[in-house]
């Protein structure tokens, strides 16, 4: 009883350890995109790929900068959260 109650916390320690990777993957991926984006010159088109698809749409470089800041925002509190 006692070694399944162990190798069930292990299991979780290791999903949580997965997920944190994870997110600090995406987080570091964000962060570029931020950044990328920080540095285009103003006469740059910006497009956003529709989700879920192989789409792409004209967007606003300003607003795409912005949401890609909040999302790396959540990103971040997330991590720190885990």
């Amino acid at each position: 009883m006692a070694s399944k109650c162990h190798q069930a916390m292990e299991d979780n320690t290791q999903r949580e350890t997965a997920l944190k990777e994870e997110l600090n993957k995406k987080v570091k991926e964000q962060k570029i995109v931020v950044d990328e984006l920080s540095n285009l010159k103003k006469n740059r088109r910006v497009y956003v790929q529709q989700s879920n698809s192989n789409i792409f749409f004209l967007a606003e470089k300003g607003e795409t900068l912005n949401a890609c800041k909040k999302s790396l925002d959540r990103m971040k509190k997330d991590y720190q959260d885990m």
